[in-house]
């Protein structure tokens, strides 16, 4: 246990997040997400696993992890199929932890492009989030110096 860290994030989960760079993505699924299977496509080439709702998964990284502020697509949805503008309650709730580290509005991904990007992401979390489509990317930012 350490002080002032969310304790759902696990040593694997703390390492793939300090390890990452600024422009990776991290990709936050439900379990219905093929995680494992694309997770062997990632840079960490393995699975990281959190058996909690995708928000509280999403609330205790973005604690510690920076949204880019560069990109347009720095904070990502998998869209409904054939309905790419409904917004589902799991989505709401993960843009309100976005909201509350003044990120960015999601946009919405067709699935198959989810699956490309996250392919090509650093590392993939799979969650205990049971309701579809509770799938989502976010690109890192940076953390600036320290005011001297």
């Amino acid at each position: 246990m350490l002080k002032g860290l969310d304790p759902i994030l696990n040593a694997d989960v703390l390492y793939a997040l300090r390890a990452m760079g600024h422009g990776d993505d991290l990709i936050i699924a439900d379990t219905n997400f093929p995680s494992d299977s694309v997770a062997r496509e990632t840079t960490l080439g393995r699975l990281l696993r959190i058996d909690r709702p995708a928000a509280e998964v999403a609330k205790a990284v973005l604690s510690v992890y920076p949204i880019d502020t560069f990109v347009d697509d720095a904070a990502a949805r998998m869209e409904v199929v054939g309905e790419p503008d409904t917004i589902l309650p799991v989505m709401e709730e993960m843009q309100a932890q976005v909201d509350a580290v003044d990120g960015p509005k999601m946009i919405g991904v067709e699935r198959y492009a989810f699956y490309d990007r996250a392919k090509t992401a650093y590392a993939v979390i799979q969650t205990g989030e049971r309701r579809f489509y509770g799938c989502f990317a976010f690109r890192k930012g940076v953390v600036p110096p320290e005011e001297v």
